[in-house]
């Protein structure tokens, strides 16, 4: 084992705005297609009420509407869940500081107009924080670092019930005193400044956004974008999203131009895979990564192409009154819906005919290797297999955070014996303290999360034997953890294994092995970028 190779500087480090960036991504991404769908059931109501087939006041319409608002008005609880599990802190007690934010006495005294509140002698501010973003990624951001504090400095048998006491009694009071007003006023401003522009000159404002958000979105710099627009529509209307939405558009028509264009049956399948799921969800990536960052003739036609659209848009005043994602499907979100048509149907043009007319390769068209790595700081990766057994999907998993892939995609195995072996070449980044799970960032960037049964962490370290600390480099096939299978099958939990990529954002595609059981060392994920 070559556990004492010193850590190099550059390696498994990130920086701190690509550590922000994730957190932030992380945090939507659990969440983001249920944004999407509630925000198109509500354009689907506003539509259905529009034409006269579904009246506001009917009992349908009004639950119907329940369901799009839901996700919207308690997005602090939400995101209270997903950011401090992104944090590693406890999901749940996250999700009650963000709903102490929106409980029906604190909503009751805010709906009648009542300003302050009086907390031992200080003044809370009251405000409306139903869809706000920022006050609650600061607190996560405090409630993170307070509950690895009380971590450390509390007896562990207490732990359960004493540390989420403590949080709520510190970050509730200063969520509403400090954290709430603050966060408010940043989005408030940053989101003016973005309507200012736009209000002295959309065309100028529509085209740099249209232009850029191909390749915000390519470094995840979109999702400090998107929360200004949600901020936005909980006051009105917004103008972000729909000068923005030129450039899906155009890399759709790019898409469909490479699709047509190509002999290569590899690139043809990936544009196809790219074009559906574009145009009818705002889902881009596949085109994105697969084309756009391989092939510098098409950066500069979704450019153009994306500049036009997002100009047209910008100019006219065209704004999304619901929360969407760019697509087909979701153009009701948008008015005045003719001129938004005339937008980003323009992108979509533009973006296909340069594509088409002038082609997608040329002379050293391809984006090398480095380039793609130091955009994402990963590589494509073959994940070995840690351990033998049979395989499960995780859906099937009896632990909804698993299950529904919140804390990243990968595979569960039924172990046929106590060892776990690293999976990569690599650097154990979390070792566990009760050694059920370790944690390892590869080489390549991969960060694998292994964890060893089903509330195992509960055994607090009994029967588990790890072999490695926090720190060790690791190579792949080295002995990282031994474990006693009978007695913990004998305490009543499952040893069921979970291989999981805790940052699955940076890769196009995780694929798991359709083999239904797999040896040590056998391939087990493959991850694509």
């Amino acid at each position: 084992m070559s556990n004492q190779k010193q850590n190099h500087p550059d390696q498994s480090k990130k920086t701190k705005l690509a550590k922000v960036l994730s957190i932030i991504s992380g945090s939507f991404a659990p969440i983001i297609g249920v944004l999407a769908g509630a925000g198109l059931l509500k354009a689907m109501l506003s539509v259905l009420d529009t034409i006269g087939w579904l009246s506001n006041e009917s009992g349908a319409y009004i639950i119907l509407s329940a369901a799009g608002d839901a996700i919207f008005h308690f997005l602090p609880l939400f995101l209270g869940i997903s950011i401090a599990l992104k944090l590693g802190a406890n999901g749940y007690v996250g999700g009650v500081i963000g709903a102490s934010l929106l409980t029906p006495e604190i909503m009751h005294l805010v709906e009648n107009d009542v300003k302050t509140l009086d907390f031992f002698g200080l003044p809370v501010l009251l405000a409306d924080y139903s869809s706000t973003v920022f006050p609650i990624f600061i607190a996560m951001f405090v409630y993170a670092g307070l509950d690895r504090f009380l971590k450390k400095v509390i007896y562990k048998d207490i732990q359960m019930f004493i540390t989420p006491m403590i949080s709520l009694i510190v970050l509730v009071p200063l969520t509403m005193l400090i954290f709430g007003p603050i966060g408010t006023l940043l989005g408030e401003g940053l989101g003016s400044v973005i309507s200012f522009l736009s209000g002295k000159s959309g065309l100028l404002a529509g085209a740099v956004l249209g232009a850029s958000w191909t390749f915000l979105t390519i470094m995840g710099l979109h999702w400090t974008i998107i929360p200004l627009a949600i901020v936005n529509l909980a006051t009105g209307p917004d103008p972000i999203i729909a000068m923005a939405a030129a450039a899906p558009f155009a890399q759709v028509g790019i898409g469909i131009a490479v699709f047509l264009k190509t002999p290569d049956k590899d690139l043809k399948a990936l544009a196809a895979s790219g074009i559906v799921p574009g145009a009818l969800a705002g889902t881009t990536e596949a085109i994105n990564y697969g084309i756009i960052l391989r092939y510098r003739k098409t950066m500069i036609y979704v450019i153009i192409a994306a500049a036009i659209g997002g100009a047209i848009n910008g100019s006219v005043g065209v704004v999304m009154n619901d929360f969407v994602l760019p697509s087909v499907l979701s153009i009701p979100a948008f008015t005045p819906v003719w001129e938004y048509l005339i937008g980003i149907g323009a992108a979509f043009v533009i973006g296909f005919l340069l594509t088409y007319l002038l082609g997608y390769e040329g002379k050293n068209s391809k984006v090398d290797d480095g380039f793609t790595q130091h955009i994402f700081g990963v590589k494509p990766e073959i994940i070995k297999s840690p351990l033998r057994g049979k395989v499960i999907p995780l859906r099937v998993i009896n632990d909804p955070l698993f299950a529904t892939e919140t804390v990243g995609k990968g595979i569960a195995i039924e172990p046929e014996e106590g060892k776990i072996y690293s999976p990569v070449d690599g650097v154990v980044t979390t070792q566990f303290p009760t050694g059920h799970a370790v944690g390892i960032t590869s080489e390549d960037g991969a960060e694998v999360l292994i964890n060893i049964g089903l509330d195992t962490v509960k055994l607090k370290g009994q029967y588990f034997t790890p072999h490695v600390k926090q720190g060790n480099h690791v190579k792949q096939g080295d002995l990282l953890i031994e474990f006693e299978m009978d007695q913990i099958k004998a305490e009543g939990y499952e040893t069921t294994t979970l291989v999981v990529i805790t940052n699955t954002d940076q890769y196009i595609d995780v694929k798991a092995t359709t083999s239904e059981t797999v040896e040590q060392n056998d391939q087990l994920l493959k991850l694509t970028v």
